[in-house]
């Protein structure tokens, strides 16, 4: 059986909506002979008159005002149809799940969600703040679109872009001996208690590598589960530690009683990254989310090359 086209179906809705032939056929911006020539397409297709003509119009008949019914709900769903194809071909459009590790979180996304936001109006943003692993995860269960993490990172299947580079600093009690030396170097903490967050926390892994240093016992008695933390045990003179110049330009509040200090050479401690499932219809999303983000904290940060 042959199917009508949503062009006929407009013609009945038409010719219902005017009682016109040539009203209906000025409505969908056709000659009066080709409405016509549809609507009796229609009535041979159904093997049934759809209208009756009179001399000054024309009435559908029940089986008529039965198929324009039918036919207004087909083209109203065709309509949204195509509203809702268009809408996922746009950038930031509908529903975009966003993924950001605790050490990145609080310092990129407040401002990111407020361009996007400001940007993409018709944009509906879900954010998840966790560690690396299980973001990567949910990344390869399509859970999240896209999410901001520390490189480097091993994550089969998941592509990533590389930001912009994070360098650490020397976070330490006011008044101790490291914020007072001329040179400062990674090699200079080798003798000190080095702070830490909790095991499985990136930043603990990139902290221990850039100081060549291997957990020992007295590192494992003491850690912190958010920079914060580590700062208040800084504060209170359990030791000293790394914090991301990223946390320090973007509002981790230190107070008094801890002095920051930069390494004579730069220590690049991580790079700040943008993950996204290898193939995944976002990638473009994701790739022009990681470049605002890029433009927002220009001013504070290095360029990744």
């Amino acid at each position: 059986m042959n199917l009508p086209t949503l062009r006929q179906l407009q013609f009945l809705v038409a010719l219902g909506e005017t009682s016109s032939f040539s009203r209906a056929a000025e409505a969908c911006h056709v000659t009066q002979p080709t409405l016509s020539a549809g609507i009796k397409e229609l009535e041979d297709m159904f093997g049934v008159s759809l209208a009756e003509r009179e001399s000054r119009g024309a009435t559908l008949t029940h089986a008529g005002e039965i198929a324009a019914a039918r036919a207004s709900a087909l083209l109203a769903d065709a309509h949204a149809l195509v509203q809702s194809v268009t809408s996922a071909g746009a950038l930031f459009s509908g529903p975009f799940h966003l993924g950001a590790i605790p050490t990145i979180a609080p310092f990129v996304l407040p401002q990111t969600v407020s361009v996007l936001t400001r940007c993409y109006p018709d944009l509906k943003l879900y954010l998840t703040e966790d560690r690396t692993s299980r973001l990567v995860d949910r990344l390869r269960a399509r859970t999240l679109d896209a999410a901001f993490i520390a490189l480097p990172w091993d994550a089969p299947g998941i592509d990533t872009l590389t930001l912009f580079d994070d360098e650490f600093l020397l976070a330490a009690p006011a008044g101790h001996p490291l914020t007072r030396k001329n040179g400062l170097s990674p090699e200079d903490l080798k003798d000190e208690d080095l702070l830490l967050l909790d095991d499985g926390h990136c930043l603990r892994e990139h902290a221990l590598s850039v100081c060549r240093l291997k957990p020992g016992p007295g590192r494992e008695q003491v850690s912190a589960t958010s920079l914060g933390t580590l700062v208040n045990m800084v504060a209170g003179g359990l030791g000293v530690s790394l914090i991301p110049r990223l946390a320090t330009d973007h509002g981790l509040a230190l107070g008094p009683d801890v002095a920051l200090r930069a390494f004579v050479t730069p220590v690049i401690g991580r790079h700040i990254g943008i993950a996204w499932k290898a193939g995944s219809p976002r990638a473009a999303e994701a790739r022009e989310l990681g470049e605002l983000v890029r433009e927002q904290l220009r001013p504070h940060t290095a360029t990744a090359g």
